[in-house]
């Protein structure tokens, strides 16, 4: 069953906010840990709580430094929570524990951190893939190079953790498709390394390209650069929530509390129901007021014989007020130019429409029924394992009736009990009626 995530973002994305959605879900804070302190870094203290976002309950995602963790084991940990991190808040908080006990990381320093990480190769790859985008982001809005960009945003310790971390989370998680909403990356403006920036900042919209995106109403930065990165690398596609049977929902809390709105990111994880059975058809049709009737019945044999999935009349009134009849031909798409042909030589019609339509259809098998009055096939439909309809074969009816001197509405009787008797409910492997 292919499982869908969905990545709602109708308050924006950070990445602490996605590793709190991930938590939420139910992936192991311990292993996350594990898969974290394989990297050899000193990160400090992870941890998660559950807190409140506009009366939305969320996990809360929290990352103390090193020198926040011994802090705190002296002082009651005022200056721990000095120095925990801030997404979603203002960018000036950011910075400032950007540039805290931590510092920054190179790009080299990072790779060679995540190839002696817990990740998977594919893993792997995709991390040194996602810091590139960030490097080249800010490189790109600086008019550097990769190898000379500031890495304000690549190399903060919470970056590093954040992507990791949830590289590993949805790892976990193993989704076969993801699809994200419309990205709402708030406004105004920000402070930052380099000064007084608007919402969204720069490096944000350049990795936002091709991604569908709106302000909304809150005046802040809504979507960080990390949640920007991470939210484009895992959906393949952005849109409303996708058809799915739902299984599981996780809310990763940002870190301010805005009134009236949820800051909150919603992962939505689901299964893709089964697959309907769905094919194109071509539709023909034409009106005549001036043709034998006699000449409808071959008609519709004609073109049944040639493949036709199906032929109908209906009596119109035509111009003139004169009484006519509607022809229908449904054939596969490329049989509309014989079906079209056989119009043209058989009926007096000048002229015939068409167009080509989806339709949905009922899986169908045969299966032979045993009755009284000997072995009756039937016409079985289903959907998603649950049968709709089930007819005795009107062919096996008649020659039944025929055979035994019985009227065939008899017969059909006798056959519907069988197969209500027998308590067949679920639909078997057989070939196709």
């Amino acid at each position: 069953m292919e499982r869908i995530v969905y990545i709602d973002c109708f308050s924006g994305a950070s990445g602490d906010m996605m590793l709190g959605a991930l938590l939420d879900l139910g992936l192991p804070i311990e292993l996350l840990r594990r898969a974290l302190g394989s990297l050899a870094i000193e990160y400090g203290e992870i941890t998660a709580e559950r807190v409140l976002r506009a009366g939305i309950s969320a996990t809360k995602v929290r990352m103390r430094e090193p020198a926040a963790v011994g802090a705190a084991s002296s002082d009651g940990g005022k200056r721990a929570r000095a120095h925990e991190r801030h997404h979603h808040a203002d960018a000036g908080d950011r910075q400032a524990h950007v540039h805290g006990a931590g510092g920054h990381h190179s790009l080299a320093d990072i790779t060679a951190a995540i190839g002696r990480s817990a990740l998977t190769p594919a893993g792997k790859a995709r991390a040194v893939r996602l810091f590139e985008r960030l490097g080249e982001a800010e490189a790109a809005i600086h008019a550097t190079t990769l190898d000379r960009v500031h890495l304000h945003e690549v190399g903060a310790l919470d970056s590093i953790i954040d992507i990791v971390g949830t590289i590993y989370g949805m790892e976990w998680l193993a989704a076969d498709r993801i699809v994200a909403s419309a990205l709402t990356v708030g406004s105004g403006t920000v402070q930052c390394a380099h000064g007084t920036l608007p919402v969204p900042a720069p490096a944000t919209l350049r990795l936002l390209a091709d991604a569908p995106i709106t302000a909304g109403p809150i005046a802040a930065e809504m979507l960080t650069p990390t949640g920007a990165l991470l939210v484009t690398e895992y959906a393949r596609s952005f849109g409303p929530l996708p058809e799915m049977r739902l299984r599981s929902v996780g809310y990763g809390a940002g870190d301010r509390d805005f009134p009236g709105r949820p800051n909150v990111l919603r992962l939505v994880v689901g299964e893709a129901p089964p697959a309907r059975r769905t094919d194109r058809v071509a539709v023909l049709e034409c009106e005549i007021d001036d043709m034998n009737p006699q000449l409808f019945g071959p008609l519709m044999d004609r073109l049944l014989a040639a493949g036709a999935l199906d032929v109908f009349y209906a009596p119109v009134q035509m111009k003139k007020n004169r009484p006519g009849t509607l022809i229908t031909v449904i054939a596969r798409p490329h049989q509309r130019d014989e079906m079209s042909g056989l119009l043209f030589a058989e009926t007096t019609t000048i002229g015939i429409r068409h167009q080509e339509l989806e339709r949905d259809c009922l899986e169908r098998e045969v299966r032979r029924i045993e009755t009284p009055l000997g072995g009756i096939r039937f016409k079985i439909a289903s959907r998603d394992g649950r049968i709709m309809n089930a007819a005795p074969e009107f062919d096996d009816c008649a020659a039944v009736a025929a055979a035994r001197g019985l009227a065939i509405k008899d017969v059909q009787a006798v056959a519907m009990k069988a197969w209500l008797d027998a308590g067949e409910t679920a639909p078997r492997k057989t070939d196709d009626a």
